[in-house]
């Protein structure tokens, strides 16, 4: 919860909830950086929209307001928006909390760091699309249980296959799940489709539009307060090592402390951080970003060791190590760290990874694998998502 905290924390001034929460649109806001892309901010509109309290919707992915009958084209154009990094206006069907499906208009917008191009977070504002007159006709709940047009529940449940699941990978045996990524997490989601789709007014697009622009004028004047400027729409070109945002959510999933660094970079600074590894470092993602991993040795971190993860770098070769870091509260550790070049489709070494495992943490043997197994596990995923988003999106894309 720390990390959703600082969702909003880092970019804006601590008043933003407060004007937020002031609009009445409903709308979430959710963090690509953070391991599942979760909502960090819900709007009082939403809550009342969906039933849900603000508990149950903080830190969970939009995926769990879709059920049976949610379309799945409409979900993948959603997700090829996500990659892309643009806005898209869509109709989609959402069930709320007791499960009575309803259509709304959904408009996500991408935020922007101003300095550097990246995307901070992304806007979604739900509109609701007031029904137009139709022939009566069945649905089916969330839960299988076949509703009214008007999501009153009829006779004769029905069994249907369940939403999507996150991928969470840390092992060799997770490792396998992730060989096809895409197929994997549409596994759940086919046969979902439906013939009609609910169009929206004019009039509501326009509620849309101008709720994503009540939004943007917040965040923009709240993170001026603070010296970090954000925007609506892309101000300058991605800075070089920037990860999109479709990679950033792919290595979201890997549950293992690890850190990707860009070796074609000055320095080869650190492009990427899990959440495992700021858990285990004490470190704020902002305050990872963009350093050389030295920042974690101190006064007694061996020299040689130092040496043989620079050699291993150099003649880009695999290397194990025990070294002794510190966390940002000075405390030290012994780290079981394994280093490996991560080749992109065309063979080039595109980044490295190193993986971390503190010595003698209780979940050492989790799912009871070694040390050296967790780890190839957590670098075969790596290369995976990089490839298959590289195949996918092209050089510019990651």
């Amino acid at each position: 919860m720390a990390l959703i905290e600082q969702s909003l924390n880092s970019w804006y001034s601590l008043y933003v909830r407060e004007e937020l929460d002031e609009l009445s649109d409903s709308f979430t806001i959710t963090d690509p950086s953070i391991s599942g892309h979760p909502i960090v901010f819900a709007s009082r509109g939403f809550l009342k929209m969906s039933g849900y309290s603000k508990d149950e919707v903080i830190g969970k992915n939009g995926r769990v307001f879709q059920g049976p009958r949610t379309n799945r084209r409409s979900v993948m154009e959603i997700r090829e928006a996500i990659r892309e990094e643009r806005p898209i206006q869509i109709s989609l069907l959402n069930y709320r909390k007791d499960g009575t499906p309803f259509w709304m208009l959904f408009y996500m917008s991408p935020v922007f760091s101003k300095d550097d191009g990246r995307v901070i977070h992304f806007v979604g504002v739900q509109v609701p699309i007031s029904p137009k007159p139709t022939r009566s006709r069945s649905g089916v709940g969330r839960n299988g249980v076949n509703l009214c047009e008007d999501g009153s529940r009829m006779r004769g449940d029905i069994v249907f296959g369940s939403c999507r699941r996150e991928v969470c990978s840390d092992s060799l045996v997770e490792l396998g799940r992730v060989l096809d990524l895409e197929s994997v997490l549409d596994s759940d989601s086919r046969g979902l489709d439906i013939e009609e789709t609910c169009e929206a007014s004019d009039l509501e697009k326009q509620r849309a539009a101008n709720a994503i622009e009540n939004i943007s004028s917040v965040l923009t004047r709240y993170s001026e307060l603070i010296g970090r400027l954000v925007c609506e729409k892309r101000c300058s070109l991605p800075g070089a090592g920037l990860l999109s945002s479709s990679l950033i959510i792919s290595l979201g999933r890997i549950k293992q402390s690890f850190v990707l660094t860009d070796p074609h970079l000055p320095d080869m600074p650190i492009v990427y951080a899990s959440d495992a590894f700021l858990r285990l470092t004490g470190y704020t993602r902002h305050e990872v970003l963009g350093r050389n991993c030295r920042f974690l040795s101190g006064e007694d971190t061996d020299p040689s060791t130092l040496y043989k993860m620079k050699e291993s770098i150099r003649v880009e070769q695999a290397c194990t190590v025990r070294i002794l870091n510190y966390r940002k509260d000075k405390s030290s550790f012994w780290n079981y760290l394994h280093i490996s070049p991560v080749r992109n489709a065309s063979g080039k070494i595109a980044y490295f990874v190193g993986v971390q495992i503190e010595e003698g943490c209780k979940d050492q043997s989790r799912h009871g694998l070694s040390p050296e197994m967790r780890q190839l596990g957590a670098v075969g995923a790596v290369r995976v998502a990089v490839r298959s988003l590289s195949i996918g999106a092209g050089p510019s894309m990651s």
